[in-house]
């Protein structure tokens, strides 16, 4: 052991030199420490590398150039050129068509429901027809008490798609109503899709003698599974006039608060149950309390939600 440990450093001092041995290990010092003054400083402005190694943020430049102006316009670098005319239009019927040229159309039944207390049914469908911009719009909404239609909504819409999650819609609705007088109005609205998965539907309405209304609804849905969904439904009801004959005041009149659970065999098809709150307001409050009708009411409700 004693040989061994006198041999070692002879053997390392022995060893002949490294030629690079001057150089620093550390590999994040620049390799050429050692050239002159003005290369460094040339180098130095050259090149967004610091002396260390690490690049300056400060000097990089992003690659490529400004987008052109009309990078995002479909047709910028078609020469004119279009599927019908043109040196590259195949000769006879057309046979590429782009989905915003299909026509399609779908039924929603919101609510198709029961009420055992009060003996009423409710029905709440919408139906629509048209490409993907513009769409024709049915939207039916009534009660039934005792197998006779009480009241009801019809709005016969024109929709035209704003953006990608909400459509302008321009129409009339007809409103019947068998205690009271028949109305009709011109509908706008706009109906979609807003942030954090809020569907919405806003409509002002506008009818001869200066009538006014506007309705207001939301839903949301709480997906405990992919089939066992909780919707919350909230509608308010704004009036500009008084309506005597249908017991309807200025202001806010009308609000229904419900929480529906369902459950989805099918997409198309989902039977629930819930809760649902209903109050009047102003003037129609005084109204119903002068039928003796209540202006507060909760309704247990069972029904089924379908579409195809």
């Amino acid at each position: 052991m004693v040989f061994g440990s006198l041999i070692m450093p002879v053997a390392l001092w022995a060893q002949p030199n490294d030629p690079h041995a001057g150089h620093n290990l550390n590999p994040m010092v620049d390799a050429h420490a050692g050239h002159a003054d003005s290369e460094v400083a040339t180098a130095s402005s050259e090149s967004p590398a610091t002396n260390n190694g690490v690049m300056n943020h400060g000097q990089m430049q992003m690659q490529g150039a400004e987008a052109p102006a009309d990078a995002r316009d479909p047709h910028a670098y078609s020469d004119g050129y279009s599927l019908t005319e043109g040196p590259y239009a195949r000769p006879g019927p057309r046979q590429l068509k782009l989905a915003d040229e299909h026509q399609f159309w779908s039924v929603l039944g919101e609510r198709l429901e029961y009420d055992p207390d009060n003996k009423t049914a409710v029905f709440d469908l919408q139906g629509w027809y048209g490409s993907t911009y513009n769409k024709a719009v049915v939207k039916l909404e009534g009660e039934v008490e005792e197998g006779t239609l009480k009241e009801s909504e019809t709005d016969l819409l024109w929709a035209r798609a704003l953006n990608a999650y909400f459509d302008t819609q321009l129409g009339v609705r007809f409103d019947n109503n068998d205690e009271g007088e028949d109305r009709q109005w011109l509908a706008f609205g706009i109906q979609g899709l807003a942030p954090y998965w809020f569907e919405l539907d806003a409509t002002a309405y506008i009818a001869e003698g200066g009538r006014s209304a506007l309705t207001f609804e939301a839903e949301y849905e709480l997906l405990f599974t992919q089939r066992l969904i909780l919707q919350s439904r909230a509608e308010l009801t704004f009036y500009g006039n008084d309506d005597l004959s249908n017991g309807v005041g200025s202001g806010l009149s009308t609000s229904a608060l419900g929480m529906r659970l369902r459950y989805e065999f099918s997409r198309q098809f989902a039977p629930y149950f819930g809760f649902e709150w209903t109050g009047s307001y102003g003037k129609t409050a005084d109204y119903q309390r002068a039928e003796g009708a209540p202006v507060r009411d909760t309704r247990l409700v069972a029904g089924v939600r379908f579409w195809f």
